[in-house]
């Protein structure tokens, strides 16, 4: 595939330098590209409402401006979240801020929310045919004075041209911005949220670290059941750097990939027990096959994502993962992926 040779060529750049120059070639080549070949029904998924034509989705901080969603769900995947926005633009951290551990299969990132804001995500957004799964990832500003009320402006400004809307309180990368998982700080975040949704009917979901004790999912899965969001994505990054290899891993920032994979599949699991089915959970962290991708839908996953594999990788994979995933199913007698979310939990 030539986006999957292109990918191995982008790696010689720097790892930011690389991004944009995908995000520049998507966008080029984006209007040629055909749609999709349709998904085997045996992956469909019913969720938030939505009819997802296979459950891989593209996580937020590929496409943070809301440049190329079309494109990115030509390559296969289910559905895209953009992001993470905020409402107003920021550079974010210094750079350099991106940093390939290969050793690892690891990417390490402090980006710090960078993004042209929230207005001119709605301008992109408005010109969109609307056509495939997009959600749109929020965030609050660094130097906001009253963090709350920017994830309220930034909802009641993008809601309307998302399918759902994240609300990304795990960011390790804005200071502070991880305090509102906390039990009061929640309450009243998602009571903010869920009052600005009055005017714009699209579900709400809710991602979280997988940095949290057992007491802390807790509060989280009891805060969410009150406050009637529809999902949690399961999980951001890690402040974690147990057994690593690579010469970048003592650089500060949020680690995604490979090694994340076992622990934001425990909290997915563990998060499975304390909601049940009352909500819908998205397994995001470390998945680069379709064996990962399952093990997210076994413990409790209807959806998953996927990002820091891309970089490895190249575009090829979603079809790759999507292959394997009904090997799968086929394998254990499941008729599809619903059949199979949460098997390990029951």
């Amino acid at each position: 595939m030539l986006l999957d040779a292109g990918a191995a060529v982008l790696r010689a750049l720097p790892p930011e330098a690389a991004h944009l120059a995908t995000l520049r070639l998507l966008a080029l080549a984006g209007p040629l590209l055909p749609p999709a070949p349709p998904d085997d029904p045996r992956l469909a998924v019913s969720a938030l409402g939505l009819s997802f034509p296979n459950p891989i989705g593209l996580a937020a901080g590929f496409d943070k401006d809301a440049a190329v969603p079309d494109a990115a769900l030509k390559l296969g995947f289910g559905f895209v979240e953009c992001g993470t926005v905020t409402p107003l633009a920021q550079a974010g951290n210094p750079i350099p801020r991106l940093f390939r551990l290969y050793e690892d299969r690891a990417v390490i990132n402090r980006m710090g929310f960078n993004n042209r804001g929230m207005e001119e995500c709605a301008r992109r957004l408005s010109r969109r045919a609307r056509k495939g799964i997009v959600g749109i990832n929020i965030g609050a500003n660094k130097e906001s004075a009253d963090r709350i009320a920017d994830y309220a402006r930034c909802f009641a400004k993008l809601a309307p041209y998302a399918d759902y809307v994240t609300v990304n309180i795990s960011s390790p990368n804005t200071p502070g911005l991880r305090g509102l998982q906390n039990r009061d700080e929640l309450t009243r975040l998602l009571s903010v949220v869920t009052q600005a949704r009055a005017r714009a009917t699209v579900p709400i979901l809710l991602k979280i670290a997988p940095d949290l004790d057992e007491a802390a999912l807790a509060d989280i899965a009891e805060i969410v059941l009150a406050s009637g969001i529809e999902g949690i994505v399961l999980t951001n990054t890690t402040l974690a750097r147990d057994g690593l290899k690579s010469a970048a891993s003592k650089e500060a920032g949020g680690l995604s990939g490979a090694p994340l994979f076992s622990r934001s599949t425990e909290v997915l699991r563990q998060m499975r027990k304390l909601v049940g089915t009352r909500v819908v959970l998205v397994g995001v962290g470390g998945v680069a096959s379709g064996a990962d991708a399952y093990a997210k839908i076994r413990a409790g996953a209807s959806l998953v994502q996927l990002y820091t594999a891309l970089v490895f990788h190249g575009p090829g994979l979603v079809a790759k993962i999507k292959r394997e995933l009904l090997a799968l199913l086929a394998r254990d007698g499941f008729a599809n992926v619903t059949e199979a979310v949460g098997a390990d939990a029951r």
